[in-house]
Order: structure tokens, then sequence, then C-alpha cells
């Protein structure tokens, strides 16, 4: 029988739960406020990033309340799902600060961001299978 209650004691519940969290506001933000928010990060706003944006603050909140929201048995899923996102984005933003075309603060900021959320996801991801 599937429960919804989370085993007590794993370390990286909580690391989880607040990067779904993160994920939920930093897409409710890109969807409200995207100026704001590329302007916070040093983006220069246009149009079409802008609508580039609250594409990625979609995606973010349904990667989020997806993780949330879900049975338990269910989460290892959307964690792997979101590890997948998380890896491809830095793997790009990796290879934007490479090759200098982004400034550099700007792409260093954001990769070591998203970097973050992978860096958890891979812990995780290395538990479950090891």
């Amino acid at each position: 029988m599937a429960t919804n209650i989370e085993p007590t004691g794993d370390p990286l519940i909580r690391p989880l739960r607040g990067l779904a969290l993160g994920r939920i506001a930093l897409g409710a933000a890109s969807i409200a406020v995207p100026r704001a928010l590329m302007s916070a990060f040093g983006i220069r706003a246009t149009p079409e990033l802008t609508y580039l944006t609250r594409i990625f603050g979609a995606r973010a909140i349904a990667l989020g309340l997806g993780y949330l929201t879900a049975p338990i048995h269910e989460r290892p899923r959307w964690q792997r799902i979101a590890l997948m996102v998380d890896i491809i984005d830095t793997t790009h933003g990796a290879a934007h600060v490479a090759r200098g075309d982004v400034p550099r603060a700007t792409a260093v900021a954001l990769t070591a961001f998203t970097g973050g959320y992978m860096a958890v996801g891979a812990i995780r991801l290395a538990r479950d299978l090891f």
C-alpha cells in the first residue's frame, strides 16, 4: 500500500523539498516579473527573452509542483526528471562560460545556480542507486 509519509532520517528530504519550493518561487517570478528577474541576473531584457523567461518559469513551476504533489513513491521519478533538466541547463551554462559569449558574471552565476540544483539531485540519484 502506497503511503504519502516521507521516511524520517533521510537528510536529503528537506533539501529536495527546498529545491522544489525554489523552483516554484523562481518560476512564479519568471512569469510575474521577468524583466526584474533578468535585471537581477545582469541580463538585458528584450521582448523575445521576456517570452522565453516566462516559458522557463512555467517549466520550473511544473517541476516543483510535480515533485511536491506526487505521492512519495513517485517522487524519485520527478526528482530524476528535474535532475535531467538541471544537467542540461548546467551543461549549456558551462559551455557559455567556456565560449565567453555571455557576460562572464551572468554565465557563471546562472551555471552555479543550476549546478547547485544538479549536485543535490545527483547525490540523491547516487544514494538511490547505490
